[in-house]
């Protein structure tokens, strides 16, 4: 496939999961009262959002103008990890939030590297912009199993002991 075509296709994906993500907010009023829920919900949003973002930069640069996706990766990257960072205080006591927020705060780094120094990506045999790909599709599979977590009841509240 076209890497301009997956980018196109992988950010209108996202975009549509943000829009869905937003209809399940609207109808739990009550997970905006919380400041804690609250920070979990964004933390969904972003999860489907920065890839989303991602995407379209992976478009604009492409394969001609490496430096405006490298940059955007970097940028997003890090707000991502460090978002995603915050969020770990409050997976205490949910192993799978805490694996799923480490996993993605992982990945967040890891693109920001790839894109800081792109040759690490041909380390796999891929352009650098196909390893980002991979990664993203990762994050984005992460961002899925933790709204189906979440919205089993799992990572609504903080355990308190």
């Amino acid at each position: 496939m076209d890497v301009s075509t997956f980018y196109a296709l992988f950010s209108a994906t996202c975009f549509t999961l943000v829009g869905l993500w937003w209809n399940v907010v609207q109808s739990h009023h009550d997970w905006m009262r919380d400041p804690a829920l609250r920070r979990v919900v964004g933390g969904i949003y972003l999860s489907f959002l920065l890839p989303a973002l991602m995407g379209l930069f992976a478009q604009v640069g492409g394969t001609d103008q490496p430096q405006i996706w490298r940059g955007a990766f970097i940028v997003l990257a890090v707000i991502g990890c460090g978002c995603t960072l915050r969020l770990l205080s409050l997976g205490r006591g949910n192993r799978f939030l805490v694996w799923q927020q480490a996993g993605a705060a992982a990945l967040y780094a890891l693109i920001a590297v790839v894109g800081a120094f792109p040759e690490l990506g041909r380390h796999t045999g891929l352009r650098p912009i196909q390893a980002e790909a991979i990664m993203l599709i990762t994050l984005i599979v992460l961002g899925h199993a933790l709204v189906w977590r979440f919205m089993a009841g799992e990572g609504r509240q903080p355990e308190e002991a």
